[in-house]
């Protein structure tokens, strides 16, 4: 558990629902801040916001679709009202299909990209017009993107969730150079989560023994620790503690950077 303090900060966790997203909600929460989960899965989106209720926190359900402008356009006011105003942005929303190269679906791969890779930048874009100097926050704040470990290697199976992720590293890179250039007091970091054992992360191990990488699910898993220096797969709450160390003031002269939470293995 981290002990960075987000005391009195307000934030919007997109993809909030379940998964790390839910992980990265409950952590800022614990470190002070106020959190909007964000997400098309109502239902367990309101389960969350309600168990972190339950533990004394404020929390607050926010239908959004990533990928459409017009939404963000209408939920950023209504988070900055509600929750007193926006400091955080955490841009965690992503989809993973499995699929070799020579059987890749143009659909699929579209679908990818338009959470991914629209999803994030629309965050970043909204991030921006919030919190930037006369925008509705306008105290300045930081973005945090969810990359992927599959960003910095090579992975039989994951070619179209490697290129979305490591386009999230490039935009996250660009984003902080702008933030600067034009005075917004946005720092923009992302973080490089490895293989967790979260509904994603167990379903890429099954995605990968069915087109025939592994013998099964276990020997995938078993390929990637073998691969990762640390020897296990990462948690959670790993994930979520480097989240809440870029929000904080902590982090405060680093933008512009990705901090890689995946035990070496893409080192």
């Amino acid at each position: 558990m981290t002990s960075h303090s987000l005391a009195g900060r307000k934030a919007l966790v997109t993809g909030g629902a379940r998964g790390l997203g839910a992980g990265m909600a409950a952590a800022l929460t614990r470190a002070g801040a106020a959190v909007a989960v964000a997400d098309v899965l109502a239902d367990s989106a309101k389960e969350t916001v309600q168990s972190l209720r339950d533990e004394g926190a404020t929390a607050e359900f926010v239908e959004l679709d990533v990928t459409d402008d017009a939404a963000w356009t209408e939920a950023i006011p209504n988070i900055v009202n509600t929750l007193g105003g926006l400091d955080l942005v955490v841009n965690n929303a992503g989809l993973e299909v499995t699929s070799l190269l020579v059987d890749i679906e143009a659909a699929e791969l579209r679908r990818m990209l338009d959470v991914n890779v629209l999803g994030t930048a629309l965050g970043v874009k909204h991030a921006f017009r919030a919190m930037r100097p006369g925008g509705t926050a306008g105290s300045g704040g930081a973005v945090v993107n969810i990359s992927s470990v599959a960003a910095t290697i090579a992975f039989p199976g994951i070619a179209g969730y490697s290129a979305t992720k490591s386009a999230i590293d490039r935009l996250t890179r660009v984003a902080a150079a702008e933030s600067g250039k034009l005075g917004y007091g946005v720092r923009v970091n992302c973080v490089y989560p490895g293989l967790t054992p979260t509904a994603m992360g167990n379903q890429l191990a099954m995605d990968c023994a069915e087109i025939g990488l592994f013998g099964s699910a276990d020997e995938a898993v078993r390929a990637v620790i073998e691969q990762t220096p640390s020897g296990r797969l990462g948690q959670v709450d790993d994930m979520a503690d480097a989240v809440v160390f870029l929000a904080s003031d902590d982090a405060k002269f680093i933008t512009g950077a990705g901090l890689p939470v995946d035990g070496g293995m893409g080192m």
